[in-house]
């Protein structure tokens, strides 16, 4: 198959079966675009499209999402996860707004220079937004053209990454940009799957080479097996008379950053040592409640829940800056860590 004809057979494709009414491909600007590639990123479409929307509605312009509190994005981020991401987004926009005037840049290197933004992401926006011919990298373009092109290796490897952006750079058709792009992401998402690969229906089956050799399913080569360490910390529940229980934010960067979330303790001394220095006397476990266990992308945190009740309203004295009393089902300023939301949907 020439390579002209790569990008011909997936346009006619895309066509007749491509996605074209996806919240963000209505009034595809760089802003919408941008808000979508990002939240696309280890999500779902299917879980993406009401996040999307919401977050519409709350921040309908970049200027609205400079502007407001990063507690607020936060919050409307929970669920999704890789939290970084929204705080990335609530930073590039306040650049965006303080740098560019609102107006996010048309050149793919300040695009990429934003945070949050890396040089698949950059192009996506581009593409989409305003039909420039930038070529694109996400996990569905890996292994179309991995499958395509029969380069063994796992993506992750510097060579094999090489490779496939040489081969998207070569495919790029010279018209019809924004369609291409999506039509590459939807191949990837409904016809060249992970597991079941329809090769029959598929536009570009006579050319690959991984269909040919009967072997699509070994393209691309798997990330390397490696064990996550395991870790282990105290959640403290603590709780007043009147029910609540103490939120600690946590720091911007790292796990569950800017999040709320229960503190956490090395081990039950330390958590002790805390409490007396805080209260002034020993307090005694009320409970201990089941593990919680959480796999992150370094490693794996098994939270122990203690449980401590307070029988006194001094407890109240706590409350300030990054510090709050929350009882489930009120109403709530910030976004809360997943551990807080599985124990409350537990209880």
């Amino acid at each position: 198959m020439a390579e002209t004809d790569f990008a011909a057979r997936v346009l006619a494709w895309f066509d007749q079966h491509g996605r074209k009414d996806l919240p963000w491909q209505h009034n595809p600007t760089p802003y919408r675009v941008w808000v979508s590639e990002i939240m696309l990123q280890q999500t779902q479409v299917a879980t993406v499209i009401p996040y999307f929307q919401r977050f519409m509605q709350r921040f309908p312009a970049v200027q609205a999402l400079a502007d407001a509190p990063l507690d607020d994005v936060l919050q409307r981020w929970e669920g999704l996860g890789y939290y970084s991401r929204a705080r990335n987004l609530h930073k590039a926009a306040q650049i965006v707004q303080a740098q560019y005037a609102g107006e996010f840049p048309t050149d793919i290197d300040a695009m990429q220079a934003l945070p949050g933004i890396g040089r698949s992401t950059a192009g996506a926006i581009l593409s989409l937004s305003l039909n420039q011919p930038h070529a694109i990298l996400d996990g569905n373009v890996k292994r179309v053209l991995s499958r395509y092109h029969a380069i063994s290796g796992w993506p992750g490897e510097p060579r094999v990454l090489q490779q496939l952006w040489q081969y998207a750079e070569q495919h790029l058709p010279t018209t019809r940009n924004a369609a291409y792009t999506q039509a590459m992401m939807d191949m990837g998402a409904t016809l060249c799957t992970r597991s079941k690969p329809a090769c029959l229906l598929c536009p570009l089956q006579s050319g690959c080479q991984g269909f040919q050799q009967g072997t699509p399913q070994d393209y691309p080569g798997k990330r390397p097996k490696k064990d996550l360490p395991e870790k282990s910390a105290i959640a403290l529940l603590l709780r007043n008379p009147a029910g609540e229980i103490l939120l600690q934010k946590r720091p911007p960067t790292g796990i569950w950053g800017g999040l709320w979330s229960f503190p956490e303790f090395a081990d039950e001394n330390v958590m002790a040592d805390w409490l007396l220095e805080i209260h002034g006397q020993t307090c005694i476990i009320s409970q201990r409640l089941a593990t919680l266990t959480h796999t992150f992308s370094h490693y794996r945190l098994h939270l122990h829940p203690l449980q401590v009740d307070f029988d006194t309203q001094t407890a109240r004295i706590m409350e300030g800056e990054g510090w709050l009393w929350y009882k489930a089902g009120t109403q709530f300023g910030g976004g809360l860590s997943a551990a807080v939301r599985q124990f409350f949907q537990n209880t």
